[in-house]
């Protein structure tokens, strides 16, 4: 114990030390269980209730947002909601969940039909690293499902999202699911990777490659290849859907190799190819037309209920 004798014949500084410890863990554990802000909004002509700053963890950026239908929670007579879990792009070291082209078409798109939306935070480079983002979207997985329930979500009807370095972590997570079962996670539907940002990261390494990398993944191969998609693929993996840019001279061929290999594996993996460039791999996704139809396509396909809310 911190005053114990022992303890108090180490001094003041000492028992300064203490009392900053103890008031450190209480600010973690007031952070986790304070309650959610919930809000009403519109997005995209559709009213929606908003949770806000739901924790999953004590850091300050281990949070996500819960979009509800305005009517929602565990209702009589009302079949519990498939739950669509996004995660943000930004180089693995900005970005936002709640930036409009990340949540607004989405939101419009799939609340009306029956859906949950969730959007992620989670700690930023410098403070953590690919590896730890991706445990950290699998503690927000874990914390979700287990909340659902009072949400009026499915827990065992969750589909993981992400944009760039958001796509890159969900699919680290889908190449082998058992990582974020240690985190606590059930099993989820499937995946869908929009224009991920790194699916072979020695690949991508070992030639030459944009500045952002070096930040995100640094010199060691070791740890290349720990956080490399491609690397952890195992015949456990969820379906996975991998929209790329045909803007982007290697966005289709990254995808089209990693399904590939899915599929050696035994592994459903799948791609749409989109003449859209990075950004708007995103920020369409929810628009009417014939990409929203193809990604709700592989959604509809992974389980009857989501098949018939989407009208599929």
């Amino acid at each position: 114990m911190c005053f114990s004798p022992a303890f108090q014949r180490l001094g003041l500084a000492s028992t300064r030390a203490c009392l900053a410890l103890f008031l450190a863990l209480a600010l973690a554990l007031t952070a986790q269980s304070a309650p959610a802000e919930e809000t009403a909004a519109t997005i995209g002509g559709v009213a929606v209730k908003v949770l806000r700053d739901v924790a999953y963890g004590p850091a300050k950026d281990q949070r996500m947002d819960i979009y509800l239908p305005v009517k929602s929670g565990a209702q009589p007579g009302t079949q519990p909601a498939p739950v669509i879990l996004m995660v943000h792009g930004g180089a693995w070291a900005y970005g936002d969940k709640g930036i409009d082209r990340v949540v607004d078409n989405k939101v419009s798109r799939w609340l009306p039909k029956g859906l949950i939306f969730i959007s992620v935070n989670y700690p930023m480079i410098p403070d953590s690293d690919p590896v730890g983002q991706a445990d950290d979207i699998a503690r927000a997985l874990a914390a979700a499902q287990g909340a659902a329930p009072g949400w009026g979500g499915d827990p065992d009807r969750f589909i993981l999202m992400g944009h760039s370095a958001g796509a890159h972590l969900v699919s680290l997570l889908n190449a082998d699911p058992a990582r974020a079962a240690k985190q606590g996670a059930r099993p989820w539907l499937g995946t869908v990777s929009l224009d991920s940002g790194a699916l072979d990261v020695p690949q991508i390494m070992n030639h030459k490659h944009a500045k952002l990398y070096d930040e995100a993944f640094g010199a060691d191969p070791a740890f290349w290849e720990a956080s490399s998609p491609a690397h952890h693929l195992t015949s456990g993996m969820k379906p996975w859907l991998g929209v790329c840019s045909r803007l982007r001279s290697d966005s289709c061929a990254t995808n089209t190799a990693y399904a590939l290999k899915s599929k050696a594996l035994g592994g459903r993996a799948e791609v749409l190819g989109e003449r859209l460039r990075h950004g708007a791999i995103n920020e369409e996704l929810g628009k009417p037309g014939a990409y929203t139809d193809a990604v709700e396509a592989f959604l509809a396909s992974l389980d009857p209920k989501v098949k018939a809310l989407l009208g599929k």
